[in-house]
């Protein structure tokens, strides 16, 4: 397997006040794990800013101008209850944009079988004209538009694994069969959405976590609800929205998976990826707060895309 890995020193600019979870040591720590050798064979690509009009693929425009305007010249400004800018915060979220879009551009045209972005500020909370949850441009939506309008993929599959739901995702698609949104997560929790009964065209499946479930819970909310209709779809691309909070370690849920779930949940995927979709998978940062969990997470999950 040939696996790329995008990443860019911009994504160390973006600042959050002190004790903020979604902070710059996050990158710092999955650099750290990937300094292993076993990662030699990582071919490693500085993720290129995207044109803001890359933006409109999945936001209105609308949404374009109040995250710019929202932008500061100096310090720290809030955006929204829990989502920060810094100046080169727009900068930086752009970067992860373009980092994606790279990526897809890289599966579709046989440079690489897969690819993992590093990047931050994370997305899929971003709904199609709110920016929340730390996030500010849905880079999972964008990516897979992207797909289907530069390189006609019919089918996109969004697997979202991240302990909180990617209601900002399931917002954009929501009404959309030809990309298919599947998302485990821990229920009740932040944004309080993903409710098995929300299935919009038939095409969103929330898989939600009870508080304290661990790895069982999770392979079987997978094996039974996931992995079926993602091979029933028989997607072009997969896309996952590779959230590392799920981790026991992480002090914003209660969830108590190892980095050994992470692996295996990416075999599965890379599986159903090799019948339909050539072995095309981008993977993009979402969330992971713990800095141990993180890296260790990441770290077991780039692996497997390298090895298959």
């Amino acid at each position: 397997m040939t696996t790329f890995l995008f990443e860019n020193p911009i994504f160390l600019e973006h600042h959050t006040p002190e004790g903020h979870p979604e902070r710059s040591d996050r990158i710092r720590a999955i650099n750290l794990a990937l300094e292993h050798e076993r990662f030699s064979p990582l071919v490693r690509e500085k993720a290129p800013q995207a044109n803001e009009d890359v933006v409109l693929l999945a936001h209105p425009e609308r949404h374009l101008t109040a995250v710019m305007s929202a932008m500061p010249e100096e310090d720290i400004n809030q955006v929204e209850a829990d989502t920060y800018a810094s100046p080169a915060t727009l900068q930086a979220a752009l970067t992860g944009i373009g980092g994606a879009i790279a990526a897809i551009d890289a599966v579709f045209t046989g440079k690489a079988d897969n690819a993992f972005v590093a990047a931050r500020p994370p997305g899929h909370h971003a709904e199609r004209d709110r920016a929340m949850g730390f996030c500010f441009f849905n880079n999972a939506a964008i990516a897979a538009r992207h797909a289907q309008k530069a390189h006609g993929a019919e089918r996109v599959a969004i697997v979202d694994w991240d302990v909180h739901h990617g209601n900002g995702t399931q917002d954009i698609f929501y009404d959309d069969p030809s990309v298919l949104f599947c998302s485990t997560h821990q229920m009740p929790l932040y944004p309080g959405s993903g409710a098995k009964d929300e299935t919009g065209a038939g095409n969103i499946v929330n898989a939600p976590l009870s508080m304290n479930d661990g790895s069982d819970h999770f392979r079987d909310a997978f094996r039974s609800r996931v992995l079926p209709r993602v091979a029933d779809f028989r997607p072009d691309l997969i896309i996952i929205s590779a959230g590392f909070d799920a981790h026991h370690r992480d002090p914003l849920a209660q969830i108590n998976l190892v980095a050994d779930d992470f692996d295996w949940a990416t075999a599965k995927l890379m599986e159903l990826s090799e019948k339909s979709a050539n072995n095309r998978v981008v993977s993009l940062l979402e969330g992971g707060y713990d800095l141990q969990g993180l890296a260790e997470s990441a770290a077991t999950h780039i692996f497997r895309l390298m090895r298959g």
